[in-house]
């Protein structure tokens, strides 16, 4: 199984890239997490919002696994408790697919790739920016995981 996390957004603040290390460096080799990087569309006065997401959707749909689950983090998406994605993480892993998780930019998903997605799944109700996502879903998988194994982490 593999998952990688395409998130939209390149040269995050270092406390973006510190978070996520933090978290991912605990996870065992077996669940292996990586973080790829597509770029932002064009943003700015005057810029074509929807050019800018249509743009963003291209290169996260080009990045996907012809095969790969998709779950796509999306406000409108479905909440899970921290157990909910410890449960659904052993079921990933039993599954031996391959899984991409799906971090829009500022203005969210193209609506292409909430189409490909198999499950849309919502962090928090609460608007969130880009980068912190990313620390939050890197915190949630070792959490998740954590309770799996056994790991004091979740108390």
């Amino acid at each position: 199984m593999r998952l990688r996390v395409l998130a939209v957004g390149t040269k995050m603040p270092d406390w973006v890239y510190t978070g996520c290390r933090e978290y991912l460096k605990r996870l065992p080799p077996e669940l292996n997490v990586e973080i790829v990087e597509l770029p932002m569309g064009q943003r700015g006065k005057g810029a074509d919002i929807q050019r800018a997401i249509a743009r963003e959707g291209e290169a996260m749909l080009k990045a996907i696994g012809d095969h790969d689950q998709v779950i796509a983090l999306d406000v409108k998406g479905k909440p899970w408790g921290t157990e909910d994605l410890a449960d659904r993480l052993q079921q990933w892993q039993l599954s031996g697919d391959n899984f991409s998780l799906l971090i829009g930019g500022p203005d969210g998903l193209a609506p292409e790739c909430l189409a490909r997605a198999n499950i849309r799944w919502s962090l928090s109700a609460l608007t969130l920016p880009h980068p912190l996502v990313r620390i939050v879903l890197a915190e949630q998988l070792y959490r998740a995981w954590s309770i799996n194994a056994g790991h004091p982490y979740h108390r």
